[in-house]
């Protein structure tokens, strides 16, 4: 099963104790998935469709629990892909449609249906724990999370702006920074930092799914601050080995060209402590000195031998 799939998983067996958080998740599901239907003598239908079991289990709980509704769930395969089931949930009687609808802010009290479902209502998400309620469902019935060892993304699928901007309000009462990017005709609200996605899972209550986040986060960044102190430490090391060959170099072609007793007392000792000590750092080549000299001071030496050598480079 995908980190997503693990997600929702967790969040199916999620039930909030407050009758008013469980019709604010319920209003979520019907908001993304569901559909009213009337037939010819006036009555109404509600159903929700799902490709994901534990979206319609999850629904089909809410309902029974809230309201004391059994509802009834149709499976069938899906004709694209063969190997996934389609779910239909549906409440069939009526009467227990109106009081679902009703209770959601679908409908109005003379029984007069909302012109867009995608949109709920603010008198059903006043609350905080009814808004947690409201992106818990909102995320099970439409959304997505990469895995984490992969890269850092969430996200839900609306089928109108509206709908994307009402959950993009809600998700940012929080303190976060959601976005709304068009795709293929749907407004998806995404969150891509890490550290917001680990906030996220928790607002749901994902508390399981926010551990293994973490874990996979503090290893993360633990492999990053090794690869970088790794790669520091590699760069310094072939600075060091660079300027060492050269100054080799340089020195050789001292001795080759005009000889070392061409060059000051302080300058020669420099040249042939570097000759016997070629891997030797700056800093402990010093202490060799007598009198010994600091690291600026051998530095110092060593690029006026240098000088000396390009010098000589130029006459020849």
């Amino acid at each position: 099963m995908s980190f997503s799939g693990k997600v929702k998983e967790e969040l199916s067996r999620q039930i909030s104790t407050a009758r008013h958080c469980q019709i604010a998740e319920i209003a979520a599901i019907l908001s993304v998935c569901g559909q009213v239907s009337i037939s010819a003598n006036d009555h109404f239908c509600v159903t929700v469709h799902t490709e994901n079991v534990s979206v319609a289990r999850k629904y089909f709980t809410l309902v029974e629990k809230t309201f004391n509704i059994e509802a009834v769930i149709h499976v069938r395969k899906n004709v694209y892909l063969k190997k996934s089931n389609v779910y239909r949930v549906e409440v069939p009687s009526h009467e227990d449609t109106v009081r679902i609808l009703q209770a959601t802010k679908f409908m109005s009290p003379e029984q007069e249906i909302a012109d867009d479902l995608s949109v709920m209502s603010r008198l059903v998400i006043q609350k905080e724990c009814c808004k947690r309620a409201f992106l818990r469902g909102a995320f099970q019935a439409s959304g997505s999370m990469s895995d984490p060892n992969k890269s850092y993304h969430f996200e839900i699928v609306c089928r109108e702006i509206a709908q994307a901007k009402q959950l993009q309000d809600v998700i940012n009462s929080f303190e976060m920074e959601a976005k709304i990017v068009e795709r293929k005709k749907h407004q998806v609200v995404y969150l891509k930092e890490g550290a917001q996605i680990v906030d996220m899972l928790n607002i749901m209550e994902a508390h399981v799914a926010l551990m293994n986040l973490e874990n996979v986060r503090i290893l993360k960044e633990m492999r990053n601050s090794v690869n970088r102190k790794v790669n520091c430490e590699t760069a310094n090391i072939s600075k060091t080995v660079a300027a060492a060959v050269k100054q080799l170099g340089d020195i050789e072609y001292i001795k080759q060209n005009a000889g070392l007793d061409s060059l000051p007392e302080n300058l020669k000792e420099m040249a042939l402590l570097r000759l016997e000590y070629p891997d030797t750092p700056l800093k402990e080549l010093g202490t060799y000195l007598d009198p010994p000299v600091g690291k600026s001071g051998v530095n110092h030496r060593l690029r006026r031998i240098s000088e000396i050598a390009d010098e000589l480079r130029e006459k020849e």
